[in-house]
């Protein structure tokens, strides 16, 4: 019960599919341990499934339909968390997904959209949740990355790379410029995991579809032999917005099998 009654703010809450994505396990796990966990999505249908784990276990769960690329819907937000659970203690900042393609054959409107769904939405979510966390004393904000973020992973996405990339170096300036109001600040950069996403989406992109073709390939790539799942992220995570972290700010955890230390 490392959270017990804490106020956590998971965005991305929901999921394209059954199965453990980096946000619904992220959100359960954190209930699990006795957090109030707000959910956001901008599809609330997405967030059934996150409720009904949640509900089964005895948590709370408070979902919210949100576009974390609006800030007059983030602002919003937490206007209403504040209004509602007094503070703010986590927030995990999930939202994200690729785009196929290089500079050439990218279009100006893919590249914007990259940019706002995996770095503007992390802005957002930190210029409006801070203020919060300042107020009362302290926080904990886990952003999450990728590891196309620091290595070639196999596919030209170089709006995802560029923009992950950049939350990373966000979630460093950020932890230092914080650090004394007492908010940690900590990125988890995850690997090629086995999530819905791969099979809802990622597939039709890279494989035509063939779900076992993409899903082995993926597999070569990862020396500890298997593929692991959102419930791996959400480890990481809360693992850094736990009091055993309070000493840990500005860092990043790869959570990929050791893909990104592969050579060739």
């Amino acid at each position: 019960m490392r959270f017990k009654d804490r106020i956590v703010i998971v965005s991305g809450a929901g999921c394209v599919g059954p199965g453990w994505g980096n946000g619904r396990a992220t959100a359960v796990a954190f209930a699990a341990e006795g957090a109030v966990v707000l959910g956001l999505d901008r599809d609330a249908a997405s967030m059934a499934e996150t409720a009904a784990h949640i509900a089964a276990a005895g948590g709370r769960f408070h979902p919210m339909v949100c576009d974390v690329t609006d800030s007059a819907a983030v602002m919003a937000m937490a206007g209403k968390a504040r209004a509602r659970f007094g503070r703010i203690d986590v927030l995990v900042n999930n939202v994200g997904g690729s785009a196929r393609g290089g500079p050439e054959e990218m279009s100006e409107a893919v590249w914007d959209a990259q940019i706002d769904l995996n770095l503007k939405s992390v802005f957002l979510m930190c210029k409006h949740v801070l203020p919060v966390m300042v107020e009362q004393g302290g926080g904990a904000i886990v952003n999450l990355a990728s590891t196309s973020a620091i290595r070639w992973t196999g596919a030209a996405q170089v709006a995802y790379a560029a923009s992950k990339a950049a939350v990373i170096q966000f979630g460093r300036v950020v932890a230092v410029e914080y650090a004394a109001r007492g908010v940690r600040v900590n990125t988890v950069v995850p690997g090629q995991l086995h999530t819905p996403m791969v099979e809802a989406r990622l597939a039709g992109q890279r494989t035509g579809g063939d779900v076992g073709a993409l899903v082995a390939q993926r597999l070569a790539r990862i020396p500890i032999g298997f593929a692991g799942d959102g419930r791996d992220t959400a480890a990481a995570v809360l693992f850094l917005a736990s009091d055993e972290a309070r000493f840990i700010t500005g860092t990043e955890l790869v959570v990929d099998g050791g893909m990104s230390l592969r050579c060739g």
